[in-house]
């Protein structure tokens, strides 16, 4: 694999990461009581958890794109 292939992979690997980033952010929002009560029903867990598992997921997956996609893309940007 050449560097202007892996260049392009990591630059997809980050946008679809961000896109799926962003769904989860948009379903917290938009559909939050629908996705705690189906939940619910498998795990007992307060609003105020659920809130807490779910910003702290968002925030590890973001970090986790930052550090094994964003960061190596931008490297091998400055390397070029």
């Amino acid at each position: 694999m050449t560097l202007e292939q892996l260049r392009s992979v990591l630059l997809w690997c980050t946008v679809i990461n961000y896109a799926l980033l962003l769904l989860w952010v948009l379903l917290m929002a938009v559909a939050h009581d629908g996705i705690h009560r189906l939940t619910a029903q498998w795990f007992r867990l307060s609003v105020e958890r659920f809130d807490a598992i779910n910003y702290a997921g968002i925030v590890l997956f973001k970090i986790g794109i930052f550090l094994f996609n964003l960061v190596p893309f931008v490297a091998l940007l400055i390397v070029r």
